[in-house]
């Protein structure tokens, strides 16, 4: 059973945090654990986007960006994966500099680390210079950057379902099978 944070950032693509976490009430008996946080612009932004409120209507155990407290702040606590869904360009920038200050940059410090999976679903475009040195650093701490970029290969034909096609990578990339296109099975 796997242990998971998920950390959503007031980056565009709310959609993927939707996506992300409508998958993972469907897998929920996979999971021994999903913890939630939010960053500070990360409410405003889902509800500009998808003109709702849903995300107060999600059972994961929801900590405070300051709450140091929250379990997958230490490594003791054993989390195999946070996911940052989307991930801002400044959150992506605080982690390549080792700047812990809040719990998505201490989350994201220890799962480095620890050795353990750290997942970038960056949402920016284009990436000047800087974003890409801040993902090359990632990279080469033991981080993965997964660009929020859909793939057509299933024929999606909703937003949800676009957007489904980078969540799966997402899951299958934190050790967690869900299904999904496979090129050359689905063809």
């Amino acid at each position: 059973m796997i242990k998971i944070a998920i950390a959503v950032t007031g980056a565009s693509g709310s959609i993927y945090a939707k996506v992300l976490l409508d998958r993972l009430l469907l897998i929920k008996d996979q999971l021994a654990e999903v913890s939630l946080v939010w960053s500070d612009n990360a409410h405003a932004v889902w509800e500009h986007e998808l003109q709702n409120t849903a995300y107060t209507q999600y059972p994961f155990k929801v900590w405070g960006k300051n709450d140091f407290m929250a379990p997958f702040a230490s490594g003791s606590a054993m989390y195999n994966a946070l996911i940052i869904c989307p991930c801002s360009m400044g959150t992506l920038g605080r982690i390549a500099g080792g700047i812990s200050n809040d719990l998505i940059t201490r989350a994201a410090d220890v799962m480095l680390k620890e050795r353990r999976k750290l997942i970038c679903v960056v949402r920016e475009t284009p990436y000047n210079l800087i974003h890409l040195k801040n993902m090359t650093t990632v990279t080469e701490a033991g981080g993965i950057i997964c660009p929020a970029t859909p793939s057509f290969y299933s024929r999606p034909s909703t937003l949800e379902e676009m957007a489904d096609t980078v969540v799966s990578r997402v899951l299958q990339l934190a050790g967690i099978d869900v299904g999904g296109y496979r090129w050359g099975e689905n063809n």
